[in-house]
């Protein structure tokens, strides 16, 4: 990837490694912008984030190693926010960073892509689930507060998937991410689940292409060793429908660059 802006840190307590390992991967890589966008704070699961006092220690350590490696790679500041209403801090919204990534891991507050909380899907109608999904994600496009959408169908992590057609389903939160000006990332962490698929799936992304939605590239790394793990299959997957540039974002301000 020559732009990869979904990585994560230690600080939201389950990745592992230090920034300078997460950098050092990406470098020989070859990636050019490489972006850490960890968990941002929410007053709701604490555990699987840092704190609103690790804010400001989260901002400088990636800063300070902006400055340390200018001259090999440039680095990028982020969040990643959870879009759960009621809990969206405007500390976070307020941040001075390159950009936000808006994703939902929650549907009412279940969060579903948390192998502890797998049994529901078997106690809700699949394409129900995959619906209120969806509907929140269109939500979340329609607040216009972020850059990003991540991972755009993580509801199919463990493989629960609808019998509806799923084009269908994401019809309206495509629309409205189009309308947003929001980028969707290709993200490769669905590889790594039970799904063994990147995040979007190929028949969503020819839809993305044709609405001419933009794309930004993410190896969602939690461990050093992610840093640009199927690099080749998702820039193939990109290629394979028609794109060319993927984007990057400098202060809230994007820039299309080619691949």
């Amino acid at each position: 990837m020559k732009a990869d802006l979904h990585n994560h840190t230690t600080l939201c307590n389950h990745a592992e490694g230090g920034i300078s390992q997460y950098i050092e991967q990406a470098i020989k890589c070859k990636t050019k912008y490489f972006g850490f966008s960890d968990h941002a704070p929410m007053d709701f699961d604490k555990k699987y984030r840092m704190s609103f006092s690790d804010m400001q220690d989260y901002e400088n350590s990636v800063l300070q190693n902006k400055e340390k490696y200018k001259d090999k790679i440039e680095i990028l500041l982020a969040y990643e926010v959870d879009y759960l209403k009621g809990h969206i801090d405007k500390r976070v919204l307020d941040a001075d960073v390159d950009y936000l990534i808006g994703s939902v891991h929650f549907i009412d507050e279940w969060g579903f892509d948390n192998p502890e909380f797998i049994g529901n899907y078997e106690k809700q109608n699949i394409d129900e689930i995959w619906q209120k999904y969806f509907d929140t994600i269109e939500e979340m496009a329609n607040c216009k507060l972020f850059d990003i959408v991540g991972h755009l169908d993580l509801i199919k992590v463990f493989k629960y998937m609808p019998k509806k057609d799923i084009t269908l389903i994401a019809k309206n939160a495509l629309k409205a991410i189009k309308k947003a000006d929001m980028v969707i990332e290709l993200n490769v962490a669905g590889y790594r689940k039970p799904v063994k698929e990147a995040y979007p799936s190929p028949s969503l992304l020819k839809e993305i292409f044709k609405m001419d939605i933009p794309i930004s590239f993410a190896s969602d790394a939690h461990k050093p060793e992610q840093v640009g793990l199927f690099n080749d299959e998702i820039v193939k997957m990109a290629k394979s429908v028609g794109y060319t540039k993927c984007a990057i974002f400098r202060k809230r301000k994007r820039e299309m660059i080619s691949f």
